[in-house]
């Protein structure tokens, strides 16, 4: 599993946004800040997280060859999930990232300004609800009191709801645990909490490296869709380079598709894992970007309306205001 020093911890998080929003211009920092700062005239700004297309396409350079004749330059930050990339997002240090389907819902519902510009189909197993080996969890049902740990507001938040709701639990018949990934990881392999929901490629690490039992996945329960988000500001003004991102992306999935072993072996480097570990995780993949439809976004609309009745998000809220027209 990579180390802990691969993804932001909360006081250096803090630090970043601090700093990003002071270099751009940027008033606030986290969901309850102003508006977003002015992008730099040649710079694309690109959030990533530890697994994925975006994470080829970085080490590959093609869009930066791609760009290099319109003097535009390309930045990338990497992130440990959906949550802080909207935070860097709505700091103003962001114009483009990708997030899975459950951080957006919680941006939105706290006044964050992007648009959804792309997706990937579904992978609904890639990501699980995973115990011990060795574990008397058996079922969802017997997470009845059990403490669990996942990342606040990422994708798995809605697979953990939904399969609580198949088994007859409410979500407050459990202890959630909120941890990034790295921490909870520790905390499942030190035994201080009971489950953990976590989504590729650290469940296919925990999977080989602790012999970890998956007691339900994504499938009948979740589309799991991976979400290509830009800032409204730049997605308005800068539209041509967004169908630019999504047209390499677009391109690279389709070679991502028939080649999950060649996959593995160039992401391998990048997310510190072995390559058979990233194999699992591409072969349960899903490739094939392409423009949001108002068919996903109704998709969207269902996960909202479940977090605004479990009083998840603060407030109702309407997915389709978020829609890109462009």
């Amino acid at each position: 599993m990579p180390s802990k020093n691969n993804t932001l911890r909360e006081p250096e998080r803090r630090r970043w946004l601090k700093a990003a929003a002071l270099a751009t211009g940027a008033a606030a920092v986290g969901f309850g800040g102003a508006a977003l700062a002015q992008r730099p005239a040649a710079t694309l700004r690109i959030g990533y997280q530890k697994y994925g297309t975006l994470v080829l396409l970085k080490a590959r350079g093609t869009l930066e060859k791609r760009l290099a004749s319109e003097n535009v330059t390309v930045s990338w930050l990497q992130f440990p999930a959906g949550p802080q990339l909207l935070e860097g997002l709505n700091a103003g240090a962001l114009d483009f990232g990708t997030v899975g389907e459950t951080p957006p819902i919680f941006a939105q519902a706290a006044n964050v300004d992007f648009v959804y510009v792309g997706y990937e189909p579904p992978a609904p197993t890639s990501e699980a609800i995973v115990v011990a080996r060795h574990s008397p969890i058996k079922t969802v049902t017997d997470l009845r009191g059990k403490r669990v740990a996942l990342n606040k507001g990422s994708n798995v938040h809605y697979l953990l709801v939904r399969a609580l709701a198949r088994a007859g639990l409410s979500y407050a018949d459990i202890q959630p645990i909120y941890l990034a990934p790295a921490d909870a990881r520790a905390a499942f392999t030190q035994g201080s909490v009971d489950a953990w929901v976590i989504w590729d490629p650290y469940f296919a690490a925990i999977e080989r490296q602790t012999d970890a039992r998956v007691l339900v996945d994504g499938t009948g329960l979740v589309d799991n869709t991976q979400f290509y988000l830009a800032s409204r500001k730049f997605a308005s003004t800068e539209p041509r380079l967004v169908h630019t991102v999504l047209d390499q992306l677009s391109t690279l999935d389709a070679w991502c598709r028939a080649n999950p072993a060649a996959v593995a072996r160039e992401l391998a480097p990048s997310v510190g894992l072995d390559a058979a570990t990233v194999e699992v995780a591409a072969r349960r993949a899903a490739y094939g970007a392409a423009r949001v439809t108002p068919a996903v976004l109704a998709s969207q609309q269902t996960i909202a309306d479940t977090f605004s009745g479990l009083k998840l998000i603060p407030k109702q809220i309407a997915v389709k205001d978020a829609q890109w027209l462009a």
